[in-house]
C-alpha cells in the first residue's frame, strides 16, 4: 500500500457526483515526523516522495498541519511542519476519521 495510489475521494462520491470533501483532522503520533520547511525549496509532494515513497500523498500532509491553509508558497520560511508518519497507519486514520464525520453528519 505504500507506493499505491490511495483514492480519498471515493469516500464523497455518489452516483458520479462528488460531495464537499472536509477536512479530517489527523490525529498527532508519536512516530509523526517533524521538518522545517525551507520555503521556495520544500513542496508538500517533495516531502511525501520522501518520507512516503511517493510524491501522491502531499494532501495528508496538508491535513496533518490545518493550521497552514492550503497554500504551500504562503507557507513562512522555517515553519515546523508535521508528517503524520509513517503512512498506512495515518491514511487508517483518515478513513477512521471519515467515517466519524459521516457518522456524526451523515451522508451529505
Amino acid at each position: 500500500m505504500d507506493n499505491q495510489y490511495f483514492n480519498r475521494y471515493q469516500y464523497f462520491e455518489e452516483e458520479g457526483t462528488f460531495q464537499i470533501v472536509p477536512g479530517i483532522e489527523i490525529p498527532i503520533k508519536s512516530t509523526d515526523k517533524y521538518i522545517s520547511y525551507v520555503h521556495n525549496k520544500d513542496r508538500f509532494d517533495k516531502l511525501s516522495q520522501e518520507y512516503y515513497n511517493s510524491p501522491l500523498f502531499g494532501w495528508l500532509i496538508l491535513l496533518g498541519n490545518p493550521l497552514i491553509g492550503g497554500i504551500e508558497y504562503e507557507i513562512p520560511d522555517n515553519f515546523i511542519i508535521r508528517i503524520p508518519f509513517p503512512l498506512v497507519p495515518s491514511l487508517q486514520d483518515y478513513k477512521k476519521n471519515v467515517d466519524l464525520y459521516k457518522l456524526y453528519y451523515g451522508e451529505q
